[in-house]
């Protein structure tokens, strides 16, 4: 949890990628085409496609629109500046750029941003922040946009959907750090760019059921259960990953992360708490987590059990395994 002990600027960033081009050596500038760019998904997706060249160099043309507040001159800050800022966690890659001022109030802002291909490897966040000189100290981040973009460079869809990333390794005679989990099935990983399940195939029997195309209705009945059930914990191990270490504002404001972890939140919370708006939820998965709920840290977990199981298809699943295994008995009775 981050409290900021200076005041912050309220008030929504509004901003977009407005179109961006490639750059191969020795070639010009070549604009991307727009089915590459979704502003719905907020994805550039810039992976191999066979409509354009193999780039090293892209360029980002970036608007935004301030709050009234933070161009105020009577307000608390000075020397405010709007700066975009691209991290990708896998090459622990920072590039960032200031907005200019296009307009004479200056809340309406510009940039192009500069990246090169060897610089990314798979998918680079891009967020928005507002910074000014606060109490005589420059460079404070006041605000930050509340929408992200993100820059792919494996996938040619712009699309916020990602595969689980499934590795299938030994525990007994894999790392140390796993061969005290060597009696676990398998162990949901949150620490790094993306959540990574690892099954652990000295689980007699689990990775030839896991692995299997096909099989006999029985171990196909076993295996959908079994691959909702990895599922569902994953879901809540993420889903607690991600609102492990908000940020909050200086009133007691939490703020959605970024990367994987705001997305998971942005795709639970309407099934935590599907009578809020996904700002409201997230200020009650908050309040829970603080003690500051009324109905408190155990009241989330039934919640967020309900929608790791939801999102998994635990129910839909069981209830086909408990027919199929009725048909099977039937069947073997026959």
């Amino acid at each position: 949890m981050r409290v900021y002990p200076y005041r912050r600027l309220t008030g929504n960033i509004s901003w977009r990628v407005e179109s961006a081009q490639l750059k191969s050596e020795g070639e010009p500038w070549e604009d991307v085409e727009s089915k590459y760019l979704s502003t719905v998904e907020r994805v550039v997706a810039l992976g191999p496609d066979e409509d354009r060249p193999d780039w090293t160099q892209a360029r980002l043309r970036l608007s935004a629109s301030l709050p009234a507040k933070a161009v105020d001159s009577g307000g608390p800050w000075q020397h405010v500046k709007a700066v975009a800022v691209l991290t990708e966690r896998a090459t622990n890659t920072r590039t960032t750029v200031e907005l200019s001022p296009i307009s004479n109030d200056g809340r309406e802002r510009s940039a192009e941003l500069y990246l090169y291909r060897s610089d990314l490897l798979d998918r680079a966040t891009l967020a928005v922040h507002v910074v000014a000189t606060v109490d005589g100290i420059p460079g404070r981040v006041i605000a930050t946009s509340d929408a992200e973009w993100f820059v792919d460079v494996i996938e040619a869809a712009p699309s916020l959907a990602r595969e689980l990333d499934v590795k299938l390794v030994g525990f007994s005679s894999g790392a140390s750090r796993l061969q005290r989990f060597k009696d676990s099935p398998w162990l949901v990983d949150t620490t790094g760019r993306i959540p990574v399940v690892r099954v652990n195939t000295d689980f007699d029997g689990l990775g030839d059921l896991l692995g299997a195309d096909g099989g006999t209705g029985a171990e196909k009945t076993v295996r959908e259960l079994l691959l909702a059930q990895i599922c569902s914990e994953v879901w809540t191990a993420v889903f607690h990953s991600a609102v492990g270490d908000l940020e909050v504002e200086e009133d007691g404001t939490p703020l959605f992360p970024h990367g994987w972890q705001g997305e998971v939140l942005r795709d639970m919370l309407p099934d935590v708490y599907p009578d809020r708006e996904p700002e409201h939820a997230l200020r009650e998965v908050h309040a829970a987590r603080t003690g500051a709920s009324a109905n408190g840290w155990g009241d989330l977990q039934t919640r967020i059990h309900f929608a790791a199981s939801r999102r998994a298809g635990v129910p839909r699943t069981l209830s086909t395994t408990i027919r199929d295994l009725e048909r099977l008995s039937q069947g073997e009775v026959a």
